[in-house]
């Protein structure tokens, strides 16, 4: 059982994005939950063996959503009928190999070979899995993917709308991909090329700061320098026999496991696992398992980089043996008082960030990693550039929870939160999707552990509670638990610092014992603290907006518009979005603003007289949660809850518009963490398209994209509070409550709330107007700092935006899935020179502009007019030249059951009903959403292709290596190989 998420990563160690999250968001025992004892399964087809085999050894309950077995040959499987989403079937095979079971001459193999298997295979020519897949609806990449990390590679396959017939063939697809991929000169010198261009695509100076973590913290083991991605040299000299040979050993029918969830009768699933997986059989001697190591308790305990795209920040690890243990029951309740030890550490460390402490983030997490080690993880970001204070202060928080057993009250408080995610999750588990159950059991499979049902799990976490596991002393002791074993920690500086080094070694050792801040202690928090609304208010108008769905539009008497749509398609879950004021269209476009800080800084400056600390002991036993957005035409908050908790998530979220909370200190926090990303926006290619792209593409207007470094460093919290008041105070509320809750209990919850508010004035100001930007005859250019052999080009075509246009713009991503699948074919499939080119289509509902279709590669910098003569020439083509009807229904298909999976939920309702009681075109070009699709005839997409990619109306943009970057590249080449 994995009572928290402990899956592998390829990039291990990669500094993540700054992200503020709230406490109340730590992770709790979910994860591959437990089950009632196993139903009696159908007898097994021919060919296969009833087997529980990913029990054995453990005492929890199998889960009896899967059927188990094993094949003669090896092969192990699991299958189960889900039907969220309808239709759906999800396949995913594990094979046992990943790179740490490469030799020295071999690495990056595991991952080249997950290529060379997606390329072809004895069953389909060169690229052809592609298009048999895009026939029977799946998108390439997020419905057909797989993965490589140090111990396993997957193959992952969603098939929507499902028959028998589509899986028989897709299983014969992926047999081959295992059994006899294409492992020839020629399918690898295709390829090759593309495995380099992903690696030169990486983010270089997180994957550095990654390569120096991983390299001290596991010294002397192979995780140590065993990358998934490889290295040039190995790639370069990988020959088809040597591939092939690490083929033979490692692809093996007993090193594999089939995982099938979907909707459909799993016997089905069986008897094709059997049909086209039962024959296969190992050739040649078998891969002998490597030994992966111990953390070892010698050598160098701290190390420093320094890369100044990335903020000072300090990764610290507790490292211990990694060793199998019984998945038992006992050993479960064991782990949940551990996690427990660290949610309440976690706690304590972001009070102390919040409340304006030396660090602007730091956590901890418990890891199983890649069964090389299980360790505790620590990442301290700190205000400034004082690393060192702040690590002082994070280790003075661990040693306090070792010296100092928590209260009771304290351990209660976690224990509730995760008691009521644990009870939710098992009002919910009748909707979990398949795909996500199989991802789940191929998770356990690898770090060799169990997957069960939500009840099951749930009903172990009250057994340790009525043990009287989460007590004091037993908390404490986990407290100190968790922080032995072989300590290392890297820091990365911005700039060279000789002594950091020595400096980060002594730190792990000063005695911080007398340093612990004073504990808060925050008792319960009942809703009467927020603030009083008001009457309940009456309702004036109720009609339909929809009849399929049936969603309801209620109008109150204050002015508030509530779209409502009850239904039980997601069990026991309730999404409530209140849209309110102009948003982007609001907000003027000729000085920069403090819009950017409003997703850091608004919500956690609190309600009333409650900060974001009362706001979590809230919020956080019950299904209440807040989130914020400025979209194009309103501002949002957004939350997810149940039936019984919609009177007081509503009340929440009307008190935060009525009476807003100023804290100054989440302000003076979103103020550092913008100056502390703003230096690595030039570090890469990516890094500079995030900062740059969406301003120039809106011909240069601030509000699209970062602040400044001036407007950063001026923000105050007078600023703050100057600019978004008024927004809070003004424009028309649309409330939105779509899920399982009975209509007259919403309505009376909507009455008291937002209905009880103050009628509200209207927005004043027109809309800022919304440009595109010229023409270009040259691409606009950019500089990074990052590699010299990496650059991006972007071109995009202005089409349109508004509700007018809105069956165009449907159609019009049919038009960019088309040019981004003949744009993959021959940058990526046949030239080599980029992993990720793609091709999107925008066309804002809510915006008078900003609508285009847009090509991105990620390339050498010699290959940019490359690029953009590919992608003119693809355009002048799709204009000139009438698509196949075959192209056309290979792009229309996945696209149609996309919105067909997602129209399962109600989040696809939301997002295509938004705004619809200011604009009510919207509503009504609902129900075009599959229409407008089906009906695109190549003569229409054509035409489509010639209103909007027009030869010389396109923008352009490089970004490429600076003059520094070449220089140093320069002097590096001149300086002789040692």
């Amino acid at each position: 059982m994995t009572p928290v998420s402990r899956a592998q990563r390829v990039a291990l160690f990669i500094l993540p994005m700054i992200l503020i999250a709230p406490a109340a968001a730590q992770q709790v025992p979910s994860g591959a939950p437990v089950a009632a004892p196993q139903q009696v399964a159908a007898p097994a087809p021919p060919g296969a063996t009833r087997d529980l085999w990913l029990y054995k050894g453990s005492d929890l309950p199998p889960d009896p959503a899967f059927t188990f077995g094993t094949l003669p040959n090896g092969v192990r499987y699991a299958v189960a009928k889900n039907g969220v989403p309808p239709q759906q079937v999800s396949v995913r095979i594990r094979i046992d190999a990943g790179s740490l079971m490469e030799r020295d001459d071999e690495r990056g193999y595991a991952h080249l070979l997950e290529h060379l298997a997606f390329r072809g295979s004895q069953h389909v020519p060169d690229g052809e899995a592609k298009r048999v897949w895009q026939r029977l609806g799946v998108t390439f990449g997020s419905d057909s993917n797989a993965s490589t990390t140090f111990t396993n590679t997957v193959y992952k396959l969603d098939l929507p709308a499902a028959t028998e017939a589509g899986l028989d063939e897709s299983l014969k697809i992926l047999s081959g991909m295992l059994d006899s991929p294409s492992i020839t000169d020629a399918a690898l010198a295709a390829e090759r090329p593309v495995v380099l261009a992903e690696q030169r695509e990486l983010p270089g100076p997180q994957m550095r700061f990654g390569d120096a973590t991983r390299q001290l913290f596991f010294a002397g083991q192979p995780l140590a320098d065993r990358s998934p991605i490889g290295n040039i040299e190995t790639l370069e000299a990988a020959t088809a026999a040597s591939v092939g040979a690490f083929h033979e050993r490692w692809y093996r029918p007993d090193r594999a496991v089939i995982v099938i969830s979907g909707d459909m009768d799993p016997a089905i699933f069986e008897r094709l696992i059997v049909k086209h997986f039962g024959s296969w059989q190992g050739e040649g001697p078998a891969g002998v398992k490597p030994d992966f190591g111990k953390p070892a308790d010698t050598g160098p305990v701290a190390a420093s980089t320094v890369e100044p795209a990335l903020p000072p920040v300090v990764s610290m690890g507790v490292l211990r043996p990694w060793n199998i243990v019984a998945d038992t029951i006992e050993f479960n309740q064991r782990r949940m008082i551990d996690q427990v030890a660290i949610r309440l550490i976690n706690r304590r460390l972001e009070s102390r960030a919040r409340a304006g402490g030396s660090f602007i983030s730091a956590n901890a997490s418990l890891e199983d990693i890649s069964r090389s080690a299980n360790a505790t993880l620590v990442q301290i970001v700190p205000v400034g550039d004082d690393w060192a204070a702040a690590m002082r202060d994070v280790r003075a928080t661990f040693a306090d929870a070792a010296m100092t057993p928590p209260t009771q009250a304290e351990i209660d408080r976690e224990v509730a939160e995760i008691d009521a995610v644990m009870k939710q999750a098992v009002a919910t588990a009748r909707v979990d999707p398949g795909a996500r159950i199989a991802d789940e059991l191929i998770e356990a499979v690898d770090i060799g552990e169990t997957v069960a049902a939500a009840e099951g799990s749930y009903g172990i976490f009250r057994g340790a509670i009525d043990k009287q596991y989460f007590t004091p002393a037993l908390v404490q002791a986990s407290s100190k638990k968790v922080f032995e074993g072989v300590t290392r920690a890297v820091v990365n500086t911005r700039t060279p610092d000789a002594a950091a080094q020595t400096k980060l070694a002594a730190a792990l050792t000063e005695d911080v014992s007398q340093l612990a801040a004073a504990r808060q202690s925050i008792g319960d928090v009942s809703i009467d603290r927020l603030p009083r609304l008001g009457k309940p208010g009456s309702v004036t108008a109720s009609v339909p907006a929809l009849t399929d769905p049936a969603i309801e539009q209620v109008t109150f008497a204050n002015g508030v518009k509530l779209l409502l749509f009850p239904n039980d398609s997601e069990t026991s879950k309730v999404y409530v979005q209140v849209r309110f004021g102009g948003g982007l269209n609001a907000i003027p476009s000729d000085r920069e603003t403090p819009v950017w800080a409003g997703d850091i800084a608004l919500l956690p400056s609190g309600v009333g007289d409650l900060g974001q600390e009362e706001l979590d002991r809230l919020m956080g036993s019950r299904q209440i949660s807040l989130e914020f957005a400025a979209t194009d035409d309103a501002f949002a908050l957004a939350g997810i809850t149940t039936a019984a908790d919609l009177p007081d998530q509503l009340r929440l979220m009307a008190a935060k518009l009525a009476k807003p909370r100023w804290d100054p200190n989440p302000v003076n926090r979103a103020k550092a963490v913008v100056l502390a990303a703003l230096p690595g926006m030039d570090a890469t290619p990516d890094a500079v398209l995030g900062r740059d792209l969406e301003r120039l593409l809106h011909a240069d207007d601030p509000r699209w994209g970062p602040p400044s470094r001036a407007a950063a460093e001026a923000l105050t919290p007078a600023s703050f509070r100057a600019f978004w008041e008024p927004i809070l105070k003004s424009g028309p509320i649309e409330v939105m409550v779509y899920g399982d809750v009975e209509r007259a209990a919403a309505v009376e919850a909507v009455a008291a709330t937002f209905g009880a508010m103050a009628p509200r004035p209207a927005d004043a100001a027109p809309p800022t107007p919304v440009r595109f930007p010229a023409a270009t005859a040259e691409p606009v250019v950019r500089r990074h700092e990052g590699q010299p052999n990496q650059a991006a080009a972007v071109i995009a075509w202005p089409t349109g935006s508004g509700t007018a246009g809105i069956t165009e713009s449907r159609q019009l991503d049919i038009v960019a899935a088309v040019f981004r699948d003949r744009l993959f074919d021959q940058l990526r499939s046949q030239a080599g020179i980029s992993y990720t080119p793609t091709v999107s289509s925008e066309w804002p509902v809510g915006m008078a502009g900003g609508g285009r279709i847009l090509a991105l590669g990620m390339l050498p910098p010699d290959k940019t007019d490359f690029f953009f003569d590919l992608a003119r020439k693809i355009a002048a083509d799709l204009v000139t030249t009438p698509i196949t009807a075959d192209e056309l229904r290979r792009a229309v298909l996945p696209q149609a059951q996309l919105i067909q999976r997602m129209a399962s939920g109600n989040t696809f309702w939301l997002r295509q009903t938004a705004g619809g009681t200011r604009d009510p075109a919207r509503l009504a070009a609902v129900e075009g959403v599959m229409r407008d699709l089906v009906q695109l005839d190549p003569v229409r997409f054509q035409a489509l292709a010639a209103k909007y990619l027009k030869p010389g109306a396109d923008w352009s943009m490089v970004v490429l290596p600076s003059d520094k970057v070449i220089a140093r590249a320069k002097d590096d080449a001149k300086v002789p190989a040692s």
